[in-house]
């Protein structure tokens, strides 16, 4: 049996997100409330990787952890527009950077128990440095380690973003592809 709607109420709405309750049937066929958080935007997400395997980051205050996280460039992109052009705008906007080579590297949903929220992550490549334009409400630095500090700082859980976390593996993966390298093959 499947999760049965019954009805929902909005309890909470701002121009980022929505939080309903519905009153459901679960699967065991008895009656229940199901939250779920609605994200009014994309997240996306940008590897910026040099021709020498480094990656530029940013370090920002995160409000909801109260502490600062390390991460690849991050923004919310509107559902209507291009996440592409969300994407180049992020980069430029947080690093200063600009990308000969764009490809979309992950297509994914960040808690998918209790929202919405899908993320669109991007490897750019060819870069061209230059200014940032933060926002506004935007204070970070950057910072730029090759490829393989950065798994060494995950595994330190230095880093813990979720989206950073399974785009520097993607990316790594596709590195160890490109290069022939064997993963886990079995040896007779």
């Amino acid at each position: 049996m499947e999760w049965q709607k019954i009805s929902g109420e909005v309890k909470y709405d701002n121009p980022w997100i929505n939080v309903t309750e519905d009153q459901v049937i679960n699967p065991a066929g008895k009656p229940a409330i199901y939250g779920k958080v609605h994200f009014k935007n994309l997240a996306i997400g940008i590897v910026p990787i040099d021709a020498n395997g480094c990656i530029y980051f940013v370090r920002q205050f995160r409000y909801v952890l109260n502490e600062y996280s390390l991460e690849i460039p991050e923004g919310g992109g509107p559902l209507d527009i291009d996440p592409l052009e969300t994407a180049k705008k992020e980069l430029k906007e947080e690093t200063g950077l600009s990308a000969g080579r764009w490809t979309n590297i992950l297509d994914m949903h960040l808690s998918n128990s209790v929202s919405d929220e899908r993320s669109i992550v991007y490897l750019a490549e060819e870069l061209t440095e230059g200014i940032p334009e933060p926002e506004d409400t935007e204070v970070f630095t950057i910072h730029r380690y090759h490829i393989d500090e950065v798994l060494k700082m995950i595994d330190r859980k230095e880093i813990t973003d979720a989206i950073t976390i399974a785009a520097i593996f993607k990316v790594k993966l596709m590195l160890l592809s490109k290069n022939n390298i064997c993963v886990n093959q079995p040896i007779s």
